[in-house]
């Protein structure tokens, strides 16, 4: 290819290809492969740029494959130094606004490894001293995609970005998982009725409500690094099919070491790079980490938006901050929105899982082509799930604070204490009683020892906060206290 510059109100130049020819922005790093894609590809209106991670990660497999062509004696050292140099400044932030390609193409991921491909060597020229658009020192084909295909680059691409991604996240998750643990010490004495079915159940403390949430989110985290670890395996060195072919017998084992030296990682050469080239479960099995993720986030946001419901009307049992107005129309009203976006989000998620499963499973023979949707989704799911998280820590959860006088009132007129005193005064008292309760008003304490089924000293000791909510021994509590299990007060 062979570039002529082109006067006129902005300035281009003129690059040329198997189909033809066309006019290239004169400053562009890119060329005519990703300039036809922008046009071919008006779709999303996300580029290539808007995830930093994927342009870090393509250079850095193309730095590792400059690296390993030139010690195989396969792409001399001047040139090489030239693209490791260029791929540097890539992964360093620079030259992102040049990755210009929609995210959501045709083609396999092509136009998104020639738009790599293109920008490095215009860059890698522009430091050999030559000029955006001359291919003679440094050609995006010949040089920098030797021994190379799309159909190892891109995947092994996505592979090393999710390695990032799923870092990010999983650093994010442990720090959610430690604010609720915090909130868990702070409300640790605070008592409150447990529901089940949205009905009263037993007694319980806002600090295992909240340590309940820190223990379900560090779940999620550690499945995450799990994830991360089906992602290590790469099929980079197989080129087209998997086969080799155009590759030196040496060149897998050898790239693969230099992408782990370039990027931290532990990455490995898959066994059978046929089977890697057409196979994407492990980004289907990631993605179904991050719905589990999603759902259960989702589940605490609705739990919280109950649980502050209200005001006056609603449970009222903790403070959500208060960061907006919640109406147009009602004054003073304020609502729980920092839950509902993360709602939304995880909605996002279990949406693009159902994309990443279909994309999956329209794969055929050697290929799959939807690659680019699939990494679109994962890359989508993956930081707004990191941004909801760090969002759910820093706009509400730390400033999340308890209703005490509201809480201690539902467990004394609960209906659902009765539970406490099953195994002293037996079911069917228990029933009768709960009943007479509900009907009343009358509270189950008094109710208990009005009928002399217990006295108030032994009413008192077995609805204690510590006697409530945790597991107790009948025998010597019986022993401290008169009472027989199942047969009431003496």
């Amino acid at each position: 290819m062979t570039a002529h510059l082109v006067d006129g109100p902005q300035a281009t130049r003129v690059e040329r290809d198997s189909l033809g020819s066309l006019d290239v922005p004169v400053d562009a790093y890119y060329g005519i492969h990703a300039a036809r894609a922008v046009a071919n590809f008006p779709i999303s209106g996300v580029t290539l740029s808007a995830y930093p991670h994927f342009v870090s990660a393509l250079a850095a497999v193309k730095e590792a494959a400059a690296l390993a062509n030139c010690e195989l004696g396969l792409l001399d050292s001047r040139r090489s130094s030239a693209i490791v140099a260029a791929c540097g400044e890539i992964r360093s932030g620079a030259l992102h606004e040049h990755f210009v390609v929609d995210v959501i193409q045709g083609g396999a991921g092509t136009s998104t490894n020639m738009n790599a491909n293109e920008v490095i060597a215009n860059r890698a020229s522009e430091l050999l001293g030559g000029n955006r658009g001359d291919y003679d020192l440094v050609d995006p084909l010949e040089h920098v995609n030797r021994s190379q295909s799309t159909n190892d680059v891109y995947p092994t691409a996505i592979k090393v970005a999710l390695q990032m991604h799923i870092s990010d996240l999983h650093e994010t998750l442990l720090g959610l998982a430690s604010a609720f643990g915090t909130k868990a010490e702070e409300f640790a004495s605070v008592l409150k009725m447990g529901r089940t079915q949205l009905q009263d159940a037993v007694p319980m403390t806002l600090g295992q409500e909240f340590g309940t949430y820190a223990v379900m989110v560090a779940e999620d985290a550690e499945r995450l690094r799990e994830a991360a670890r089906l992602v290590s395996e790469v099929n980079l060195g197989g080129t087209a099919i998997g086969t080799g072919l155009n590759s030196h017998p040496g060149y897998a084992p050898l790239v693969c070491a230099k992408l782990n030296e370039i990027t931290g990682l532990e990455l490995s050469t898959a066994p059978d790079l046929i089977e890697a080239t057409q196979d994407v479960g492990a980004f289907v099995q990631v993605s179904g980490v991050l719905k589990r993720t999603a759902l259960k986030l989702s589940k605490i946001c609705n739990d919280l938006r109950l649980l502050s419901s209200g005001p006056r009307s609603g449970l009222n049992e903790i403070n959500l901050p208060a960061i907006q107005s919640g109406s147009s129309i009602m004054p003073g009203k304020v609502n729980p929105v920092i839950p509902e976006v993360v709602n939304q989000v995880a909605f996002e998620v279990v949406g693009n899982d159902v994309t990443i499963s279909m994309a999956a499973e329209a794969g055929q023979l050697q290929l799959n082509a939807f690659e680019p949707i699939i990494a679109h989704s994962l890359f989508q799911s993956l930081t707004h799930l990191r941004a909801a998280c760090q969002t759910l820590v820093d706009r509400c959860i730390t400033g999340i604070s308890a209703n005490e006088a509201r809480l201690h009132d539902s467990v004394i007129n609960s209906i659902g204490v009765i539970t406490a005193l099953n195994p002293y005064i037996g079911y069917a008292a228990s029933a009768r009683v709960a009943k007479a309760a509900l009907q009343s008003g009358r509270t189950i304490p008094d109710l208990v020892v009005e009928e002399g089924l217990l006295t108030a000293e032994q009413v008192t000791v077995l609805l204690m906060p510590e006697s409530l909510v945790r597991p107790r021994e009948m025998v010597s509590l019986g022993a401290a206290t008169g009472i027989d299990q199942g047969k009431g007060a003496h």
